[in-house]
């Protein structure tokens, strides 16, 4: 499983909008039956008015993080994300160290 952290801080349009266009995002990858159960993606906010937004993303493997960027509402995602980041995203991949067995 590859960990990917996208950062950046929201600068340009309206945050209820883009809060529907993670939605969406989201939405499209539950109901692509091959990304289904292989892409797990999660959106937080700093909860300190910084307008920090924080995305964790997982791929079960490469051939899962293949198939979600060769998808158009992936493209249209991240083109979205520069947009309203003011072109501020950084995307780190993550490696795990060490972990509990419990994932709430």
């Amino acid at each position: 499983m590859k960990h990917f952290l996208i950062k950046y801080r929201f600068k340009d349009g309206s945050e209820a909008a883009w809060r529907e266009q993670i939605g969406r995002f989201i939405a499209a990858v539950e109901a692509d039956a091959t990304l289904n159960g292989r892409i797990s993606y999660r959106c937080m906010k700093a909860d300190n008015g910084s307008g920090e937004y924080y995305h964790l993303a997982a791929t079960a493997d490469d051939e899962a993080g293949k198939a979600l960027q060769s998808r158009d509402f992936f493209k249209a995602y991240t083109e979205e994300t520069k947009r309203v980041s003011g072109g501020t995203v950084e995307v780190l991949p993550l490696a795990i160290v060490a972990e509990t067995s419990a994932r709430p």
